[in-house]
């Protein structure tokens, strides 16, 4: 039987992989109508005001000074890179392509938590890991025709994100999740409000747009949430690889909502992602029976 707390770390994974989706999906419409940088702001307002009101729900108000403890500010602002890196990307690639592109990170999640966490990652992990990022490249398949040079972005929003997760090990122990997820908001909000001014300037939102922004910045909380719950709670190395359901459902969302169908190659790459999470299961029930 697999870990309680590694199991625990899975699940938040999954969840967060799902709730950045389908953020992701309601920032993809409030492209539509306004620019990437006031998209993240727009979305950081109504995000800041669902946390807020679940912050004074659950007593954690008093806790917030606690974001400015050198690693918890450092992961924020790592997100920041990583998500201003993401919506420049994904005002002009596929959804479910930049998701898939973005799969590295965990390949270089195990490679910090081995080289400089010191944590023994094993050969079967790393195989699995390797095919699983073969798998997102399959979906995303970012060298057929018509690819973006925007997908690169993608590769930047991958090692800030890994930077980012790396750095959930090291928070402390005392700093509510919802809280670590407020400070990232505000961070990116606030950065997103100053570049919008700087290289954009503001486009008058119609009413749907704002209502999409609710529905992306409660997902965004709930995501933040997850993803460091999942680091806080289980081993890099037992997680990482489930970084790629978000890629499955990406790639479900991508052809539902916004009709960008898959090719053979890319459902042959979303078979061989669930088939190496089922293998790092597998494996991880193994080494708890040995």
């Amino acid at each position: 039987m697999i870990h309680s707390s590694n199991l625990r770390g899975i699940i938040y994974m999954v969840l967060a992989g799902l709730s950045f989706v389908c953020c992701d999906s309601f920032l993809k419409l409030m492209l539509v109508d306004v620019p990437p940088l006031q998209s993240l702001a727009l979305r950081g307002v109504s995000a800041t005001i669902w946390c807020s009101a679940l912050l004074v729900v659950m007593g954690q108000v008093r806790e917030i000074p606690k974001l400015f403890e050198p690693w918890t500010f450092m992961r924020a602002l790592s997100e920041v890179v990583a998500v201003s890196a993401f919506i420049l990307a994904l005002a002009n690639v596929p959804l479910a392509d930049i998701t898939a592109i973005y799969q590295i990170s965990p390949l270089l999640i195990l490679a910090g938590a081995s080289f400089i966490w010191g944590e023994k990652v094993g050969l079967v992990r790393w195989l699995l890991i390797v095919l699983g990022l073969v798998g997102a490249l399959l979906v995303a398949q970012p060298g057929g025709e018509g690819a973006s040079p925007y997908a690169l972005l993608g590769f930047v929003t991958a090692i800030a994100a890994a930077v980012r997760d790396l750095l959930s090990r090291k928070a402390p122990a005392d700093v509510p999740g919802f809280v670590v997820a407020f400070g990232v908001i505000i961070a990116v909000m606030v950065a997103s409000f100053i570049n919008n001014r700087i290289f954009e300037g503001w486009t008058p939102a119609p009413l749907h747009t704002w209502l999409y922004s609710i529905g992306s910045g409660f997902f965004v909380m709930l995501g933040h949430f997850f993803v460091f719950s999942s680091f806080r709670h289980a081993s890099p190395r037992a997680v990482a690889p489930f970084y790629y359901c978000s890629t499955l459902a990406a790639a479900v969302f991508g052809a539902v909502f916004f009709g960008e169908w898959l090719s053979t190659l890319a459902i042959a790459g979303m078979i061989l992602i669930i088939a190496c999470g089922l293998g790092v299961l597998a494996f991880e029930q193994r080494e708890k029976r040995a």
